[in-house]
């Protein structure tokens, strides 16, 4: 299996930069997948079309070769391993996971995956916010949720990010998972419903509108999604400094 560190490895050993390289998924060789977990009892789906363009931006702007293929997968699948990054979403409470699909989710993060959690309620407070929190707080229960810091390098790893999009305001700042022995991100959640700020209609036009802040607050949703891949693909890698001014410069593209 090809895992994220294993690739870290690779693109180090080489004499180009971490995006001039096609970045790799973990399926079709080079293509990065945008995989979606499904679950009981809930809404697992509540924007079917918000990866499309993602994906899209996500080429781009970036060298990631993305895949347009979404592939859905459970808990229990065995196919859950082959990729780096999966995304969880919801509007409404669920059925908690079973005790193996914690084990197996646990197992997943700390074998250097990335799970991207999105609250699609645009609430202050949702069922699915405090089942989420119940359900990681039963699948890690030595790390809990924590704000990220503002020198997260999931804030800098493509774009340089001070604050969470989102269809949504419903919190400026993202809180996360952090395994303080690898310093490494492992679960990030937004409130704010990233989902319906990439969404578009069946026409190609945006589905939902961006509130408070219009357009600009849906750029910083794509801004912020690319960030999450990029980190769940390399990592801190970004966390030199000597990264800054170039990431200084790409906010003017």
């Amino acid at each position: 299996m090809i895992t994220r560190r294993n690739f870290f490895k690779t693109l180090l050993a080489g004499s180009a930069g971490v995006l001039s390289l096609p970045l790799l998924g973990f399926y079709e060789g080079s293509k990065f997948h945008f995989a979606q977990v499904s679950y009981a009892g809930g809404d697992w789906d509540p924007r079917p079309r918000d990866y499309k363009r993602l994906m899209s931006a996500l080429e781009l702007r970036t060298s990631v070769v993305a895949s347009y293929d979404r592939k859905v997968v459970s808990l229990s699948d065995p196919d859950l391993f082959n990729y780096p990054m999966l995304y969880l979403a919801g509007d409404e409470a669920f059925t908690p996971f079973a005790d193996e699909d914690r084990r197996r989710l646990r197992k997943f993060l700390k074998l250097g995956g990335t799970l991207l959690v999105d609250d699609a309620t645009g609430s202050e407070s949702s069922p699915f916010d405090a089942q989420i929190r119940e359900e990681l707080s039963l699948t890690i229960p030595e790390t809990p949720l924590q704000r990220l810091s503002r020198e997260s390098v999931v804030f800098k790893s493509f774009y340089l990010l001070y604050s969470a999009g989102g269809r949504k305001i419903i919190s400026p700042y993202l809180e996360g998972v952090t395994f303080s022995g690898e310093d490494r991100t492992a679960v990030i959640y937004c409130r704010n419903d990233l989902g319906g700020a990439w969404a578009e209609d069946e026409f190609g036009k945006w589905e939902f509108e961006c509130v408070p802040g219009g357009e600009s607050q849906r750029e910083l949703a794509f801004r912020l999604g690319i960030n999450i891949i990029l980190y769940a693909l390399t990592g801190n890698y970004k966390k030199d400094q000597i990264h800054v001014p170039f990431i200084k410069r790409r906010q003017l593209l």
